[in-house]
């Protein structure tokens, strides 16, 4: 797994056994975390047609700029024909993206399993 490190926010990033990366986040989706994460994240949405995932249920508060890096990332890899899905705690972090209307605009799914992450990218 490879572990990385913002001032605010760790992410693990892995790809499963067919193929969708995993972006593993922890802590606090804010204007600390955005400027490292942001470049983490163009990097996985580069390629053509991106499958990834984005785990946010370790993710204790999203600012406006932690939502806007979700939307900048949902936007590149919509442009390369992937697809974007998030896995969302109950709670704040869910009411968040309903209260904004952003709900409509991400696909979500359901938890992953414990074996999810067969290879390590970093």
């Amino acid at each position: 797994m490879g572990d990385n490190h913002t001032r605010s926010v760790t992410y693990r990033t892995a790809r499963t056994a067919d193929g969708t990366t995993v972006v593993t986040l922890r802590g606090e989706l804010d204007l600390l975390a955005v400027p490292a994460l942001s470049a983490a994240l163009d990097a996985l949405t580069a390629g053509a047609e991106p499958d990834l995932i984005f785990d946010l249920r370790h993710v204790s508060f999203v600012d406006c700029t932690g939502l806007g890096i979700l939307c900048r990332a949902r936007n590149r890899v919509r442009a390369r024909h992937g697809r974007l899905r998030l896995v969302v705690p109950g709670g704040a972090v869910l009411r968040l993206f309903r209260q904004t209307g952003l709900a409509a605009a991400f696909e979500f799914c359901g938890p992953l399993p414990a074996d999810s992450a067969a290879v390590s990218l970093r």
